[in-house]
């Protein structure tokens, strides 16, 4: 039978590659969420500015008519 010093030791390194195995899950974790409020603060600047440039062809759009009409 193993000792318990053998068992105990084994005991702490599965414990050690568990806690490093979820260290890095975590941290893998935190940069996604951090790249998902990056991009959708990206998304929402430039669904303004599209907008912004909506208006901006109508307006031309309609001075064009008016003056073409």
């Amino acid at each position: 039978m193993a000792s318990k010093n053998k068992l105990r030791d084994a005991a702490v390194r599965i414990g050690s590659a568990v806690g490093r195995a979820d260290a890095k899950a975590h941290r893998a974790a935190q940069k996604a969420t951090k790249a998902a409020h990056v991009a959708k603060a990206e998304l929402n600047a430039l669904s303004k500015q599209v907008e912004a440039l909506k208006k901006q062809v109508e307006k031309s759009a309609k001075k064009m008519k008016a003056a073409l009409g």
